[in-house]
């Protein structure tokens, strides 16, 4: 199966800048419909690539203090648990590793089959 590949000419791909910035066209997925452009960022790309990034959709995130002490919060709280995430890790792997070396000190050839024993009691 090909893909085919559209290459569009400097000419175009300048007249499509042009008219978003003059306004002909509103928007970029205006033009997409309008020219039959299918890539997703082509025109995006486009804009970037002539200087006009002020013609990219721009995300603008409006919140009150509320909002955005409790944003804050989490992201700390978020912190909080992956530091103790990772406490607990390392403290797994202390006593695992605590284990092992008790079992050569006693002897214990097998410390699994010692834990099987131990979890019956």
């Amino acid at each position: 199966m090909t893909k085919t590949v559209i290459r569009y000419s400097e000419a175009f791909k300048l007249k499509i800048v042009n008219e978003l910035e003059t306004g002909k066209l509103s928007c970029i997925n205006e033009a997409r419909k309008r020219y039959g452009i299918s890539g997703c960022g082509t025109v995006q790309y486009w804009l970037r690539k002539y200087g006009k990034n002020h013609l990219l959709n721009k995300v603008v995130k409006v919140q009150n203090a509320d909002e955005h002490d409790e944003l804050k919060k989490q992201k700390l709280r978020i912190r909080q648990l992956e530091t103790a995430l990772a406490d607990a890790h390392l403290d797994s792997r202390i006593e695992k590793e605590y284990f092992k070396m008790v079992c050569e000190v006693a002897n214990i050839d097998d410390p699994e089959e010692f834990k099987k024993k131990l979890s019956l009691h």
